[in-house]
């Protein structure tokens, strides 16, 4: 089966529409899969004293107005939806709260996500598994014990999900990937592990296929030096076309794993065998 590949845009997209407009084309072009968003309710994920904080941004001197100006909402998104149908690529979000996961359903999405900051969060893995759609949980920053939490959850319900192996560091140095824990998940739950990364570069990505990924997200941009904490740890376009590429060629060059002959390799064996 074919890895998925999702170009993560996140808030990359600055709260401008023409933007996530152009990663989404930029994601077409390599050949990704889907694009995937993140969607919040500001009031009901951050505190009212932490708003009131202070945070130079394009939008403001608050964290609010910071906060707000990365937020995208209904107008927004029903133009995201129209645009991928017509694009013909998935798209779908990491909910960081209830009401934000609600909002989703409208748009009868394929996937859905569960970020790694959100592992622990009952009542929104709760709301999520009972929708029963694909679920790609990210285990960054998580132990085994709230990994068996989560998937708790989601076996409860039946909901069909797919681990995904991540290092919540952003970017993270490369020495941290430890893709071996990869294979230690699959065997661990019996299940699919994607690899999620926020690394520079394309090299880990590629080589978490080899150690056995079945998905990969990357977040991307069009310029790493754009405003935004997520830009550093992103890729640009013409990284993305690379990764897709390698991946691909990935796949080909992992083969069955079955000892078969080639007639090319039968040929040399009468030459050289005799």
């Amino acid at each position: 089966m074919s890895i998925f590949i999702t170009a993560e845009i996140g808030i990359n997209h600055n709260g401008d529409l023409q933007l996530a407009k152009k990663l989404i084309d930029a994601a077409c072009v390599a050949g990704c899969d889907a694009v995937k968003f993140q969607k919040r309710t500001v009031d009901k994920v951050y505190t009212k004293e932490y708003l009131d904080g202070p945070r130079k941004s394009p939008w403001g001197e608050t964290q609010r107005a910071q906060k707000e100006g990365l937020e995208f909402g209904k107008k927004e998104y029903d133009e995201i939806d129209k645009y991928c149908k017509e694009k013909g690529i998935e798209w779908f979000a990491s909910a960081w709260d209830i009401d934000s996961q609600i909002f989703l359903k409208q748009y009868n999405l394929k996937y859905n996500k569960v970020a790694s900051a959100m592992l622990t969060k009952d009542e929104l893995l709760e709301e999520i598994a009972s929708e029963g759609k694909y679920t790609f949980i990210a285990t960054g920053m998580s132990d085994y014990e709230e990994i068996d939490h989560a998937i708790d959850i989601f076996e409860k319900h039946k909901c069909p999900y797919e681990l995904m192996h991540c290092n919540s560091t952003y970017p993270m140095p490369m020495e941290d990937a430890n893709l071996k824990l990869i294979k230690v998940l699959s065997d661990k739950y019996n299940c699919k592990v994607g690899y999620s990364g926020h690394e520079a570069g394309t090299l880990v990505s590629t080589l978490a296929v080899a150690a056995g990924a079945t998905s990969i997200e990357r977040h991307i941009t069009l310029d790493r030096t754009m405003y935004g904490s997520d830009q550093k740890a992103s890729i640009e376009p013409y990284e993305l076309c690379k990764l897709v590429k390698d991946i691909r060629m990935a796949e080909v060059i992992m083969g069955s794993g079955e000892k078969v002959l080639s007639e090319a390799e039968a040929e040399v064996k009468k030459k050289l065998r005799g």
